[in-house]
């Protein structure tokens, strides 16, 4: 089964734009990550084709981190918010910042991008277990900075 490019796209793009927090650079870095895959490893299954995509994605991702002295943040956030959205918005981004870098994308994997487990193991180098483990944790700290942040109302739990 060969990979579906306009289902990975999107996914490979929110994966680039969380590690660069450029728009165009994202962008720019998602075609890249696709027309190497498409080169090298194109007839690939779609379960590996993934795996190869996110580390062709992560490599891009690092050598363009490297390659700026300073990352662009003009784009803080990316599309116009609504009034009613924008506390809760908030309210996630600050949770959100108070894990770890690899805590949230591992969050962005999984729970957004919704990539296998054992790709992100893959990804990580570590073991599918690892995974689960670090998953647990990463939810559990994530849940306890929106309760801290008022996200969850606790007179209802």
């Amino acid at each position: 089964m060969a990979l579906d490019i306009e289902e990975q796209y999107d996914s490979i793009y929110r994966y680039c734009y969380f590690k660069l927090r450029h728009a165009q650079t994202a962008e720019d870095i998602t075609q890249e990550a696709f027309l190497r895959y498409w080169e090298r490893y194109h007839p690939l299954s779609n379960g590996l084709a993934i795996r190869y995509l996110y580390t062709i994605a992560k490599n891009l991702c690092a050598d363009e981190y490297r390659r700026q002295k300073t990352i662009p943040l003009d784009e803080v956030i990316s599309e116009p918010l609504e009034e009613v959205d924008l506390p809760e918005k908030l309210s996630v981004r600050a949770a959100l910042s108070k894990l770890s870098a690899q805590e949230q994308e591992l969050l962005l994997l999984r729970y957004v991008n919704e990539v296998p487990i054992g790709t992100i193991a893959t990804l990580f180098g570590i073991s599918r277990f690892a995974v689960y483990r670090k998953l647990k944790s990463a939810s559990t700290r994530f849940e306890t900075a929106l309760k801290q942040e008022g996200f969850y109302d606790t007179s209802e739990t």
